[in-house]
C-alpha cells in the first residue's frame, strides 16, 4: 500500500485526509496520463455524501484542465463504473465513495479500463505527483513535458480546443440497469422483496430493477440526505432489515452498503445469510447445472470452517486469499474461476462483473430460488455455521507478535484442543498497529476460552499496548 491509496482507493475523512486539492491533482494526472496519444475520455460516478459533490467538481476540473473529458454518471453504484467503463470503451473511471463508512469519510476509487482496480503503479505515480515528485520515468521521459517548459515542476495545462468538456451520461447508468435487469430469466412476480439502500448509491437504482422484474418491491434507507449514508442501515447495521422482514412478512430482503458493492440478503425467517452461505448457495447451484468452472469458489482466509465443511460434503473445491475482494479476483483471473467473495457481501461472478456487485447478487440469490422453487431459508439450512469470535489488540510492533515463540505455541495448543472442530487465525491488520485474534468453535464459549487465551500470552510478552 501507498502514501495515500491503500487497498480500496484514496479514503479518509473529506477534507482532512482527502481534499479538494487531492482530487483535482488525481483528475491532473489521469487526463494526462490517458491523454498522451488520444483525448481521454473518463467517466465519473459518486455516492450520496455530501462531499462526493465537491469531490465530483474537483476531479471534473482537473481532468479538463488536463485536456480529458469527464462523463458524469451522478450518484450511481462502484460496479456501475466498472461496467460502463468495459463496456463503453473509457479509458479510466473513478467512483467517488467510502463505501460502508460513515458520511464524513470519502474515497477516490480509480477503476482501470477493463473494469478491475487501477494497477499500483499508476496509484503510485499519482502519489508522486500529489507530493510533487515528478522524477518518475514515466514522467521524465515524456517530450511533451520537455517541449512545454514545465520541466519537472508540474503537468502541461490543455489550451484552446484541447481544453476538455464535462459531458451529463446518466445514460450510462441507465444502461447499466437495463444489464442488471437483462440478467433475470425468471419474472418474480408475487415475490415480496424488501430492499435496504443504506441511503446510499443504490436508492437510484435498486428498486426500479426489482419493479422492472416483476416483484413486489418494499423499501427502507433510501432518502439520503447527505449525511445519513450507511447510518444504523445497511449490510453493516442488518438488524434493520430483519425486523422489516419480519415485521413485514417478507419472503426475502437484500441490505447494500453505501457504494452497493456488498450485499447481506435476510430469509423470511430473518436469519442472516452473509457472504459465506451465499457463495455456498450460488457455488451448490453452478454445480449442479454444470457452471462452476474449475469446480473451484474463491473464498478468504475469514470464511467460516462451516462453509469449509459443506463444500467438503458437496464435493466442491475452494481457494483461500487474503482478506479483501482485490486477492479475490486476482487470484479467479489468475486461475480462471467464476464465482468467488468474501464474508462481508462483496461476491464476485465473473461471468458478469469484475468487481463485487450487490444488486447483481441479489439477483444471483433469486436466481437460484425461483429456479429450485425453494425458499432462502432452506437453501442457507444445509450449512452449518461455527461461532466466531475476532478480536483486536493493539500492539506496538505487528512483526514481534507474529515471531513470538510464545505466541506461536499459545497458537499451537489452541489448533491442537480444537482439531478438525474449529480453527485460530491470528493475523496483522494492514493499515492500523492491530493483531486481529479469530477462534471459530463448536460453541462461544470455547471461541471466547482461546481468543483470551492467546491475547493473555501476548500481554504476559509484553507485546500489547497500554
Amino acid at each position: 500500500m501507498g502514501k495515500y491509496f491503500g487497498t480500496d482507493g484514496f479514503r479518509g475523512e473529506a477534507n482532512v485526509k482527502l481534499t479538494v486539492e487531492h482530487a483535482f491533482k488525481v483528475g491532473r494526472y489521469l487526463g494526462w496520463y490517458f491523454g498522451k496519444e488520444h483525448k481521454a475520455n473518463i467517466v465519473i460516478g459518486k455516492d450520496t455524501r455530501r462531499s462526493s459533490y465537491m469531490f465530483e467538481y474537483a476531479l471534473a476540473a482537473g481532468l479538463t484542465a488536463s485536456g480529458a473529458d469527464a462523463y458524469l454518471l451522478h450518484v450511481t453504484t462502484t460496479p456501475s463504473v466498472s461496467y460502463v467503463v468495459r463496456t463503453e470503451d473509457f479509458d479510466c473511471g473513478i467512483m467517488i465513495s467510502a463505501s460502508h463508512n460513515p458520511y464524513y469519510d470519502n474515497g477516490l476509487k480509480i477503476i482501470s479500463g477493463s473494469g478491475k482496480k487501477m494497477d499500483a503503479e499508476v496509484e503510485d505515480e499519482i502519489e508522486a505527483y500529489i507530493d510533487g515528485e515528478l522524477e518518475s520515468l514515466a514522467i521524465q521521459n515524456c517530450d511533451s513535458l520537455r517541449e512545454s517548459g514545465h520541466g519537472l515542476r508540474d503537468l502541461p495545462l490543455a489550451t484552446g480546443a484541447d481544453i476538455g468538456r464535462t459531458v451529463d451520461y446518466q445514460a450510462g447508468r441507465n444502461r447499466y440497469i437495463g444489464h442488471l435487469i437483462s440478467l433475470a430469466t425468471r419474472s418474480y412476480k408475487n415475490t415480496r422483496v424488501g430492499l435496504d439502500c443504506s441511503n446510499g448509491s443504490s436508492s437510484a437504482i435498486a428498486k426500479s430493477v426489482f419493479d422492472a422484474l416483476g416483484a413486489k418491491t418494499y423499501v427502507i434507507h433510501n432518502e439520503p440526505d447527505g449525511t445519513n449514508i450507511n447510518r444504523d442501515c445497511g449490510s453493516t447495521h442488518i438488524d434493520a432489515l430483519r425486523r422489516f422482514v419480519l415485521e413485514k412478512g417478507l419472503d426475502v430482503g437484500f441490505a447494500y452498503d453505501g457504494d452497493a458493492d456488498r450485499c447481506i440478503a435476510v430469509d423470511e425467517n430473518g436469519r442472516i445469510i452473509d457472504g459465506d452461505l451465499i457463495l455456498y448457495i450460488c457455488g451448490k447451484y453452478f454445480k449442479e447445472n454444470g457452471q462452476l468452472a474449475n469446480n473451484t469458489v474463491v473464498t478468504t482466509i475469514m470464511s467460516n470452517l462451516g462453509l469449509y465443511k459443506a463444500f467438503d460434503r458437496e464435493g466442491i473445491l475452494y481457494e483461500k486469499t487474503a482478506v479483501g475482494d482485490k486477492y479475490v479476483y486476482a487470484n479467479m483471473c489468475e486461475n480462471g474461476h467464476c464465482l468467488g467473495g468474501e464474508q462481508s457481501g462483496h461476491v464476485i461472478f465473473s461471468k458478469y462483473a469484475t468487481t463485487g456487485d450487490g444488486i447483481l447478487t441479489s439477483i444471483m440469490i433469486m436466481e437460484v430460488m425461483m429456479k429450485k422453487k425453494v425458499s432462502l431459508a432452506t437453501l442457507a439450512s444445509e450449512v452449518e455455521i461455527y461461532p466466531q469470535l475476532l478480536k483486536n489488540v493493539r500492539v506496538s510492533d505487528k512483526a514481534a507478535v507474529r515471531e513470538n515463540p510464545s505466541v506461536q505455541a499459545a497458537v499451537a495448543a489452541a489448533e491442537r484442543e480444537l482439531g478438525e472442530d474449529g480453527r485460530i487465525l491470528v493475523r496483522e491488520s494492514g493499515t492500523e498497529p492491530v493483531i486481529r485474534v479469530m477462534a471459530e468453535a463448536k460453541t462461544d464459549e470455547l471461541c471466547e476460552k482461546h481468543v483470551d487465551a492467546i491475547i493473555e500470552v501476548m500481554k504476559a510478552q509484553g507485546l500489547v499496548c497500554a
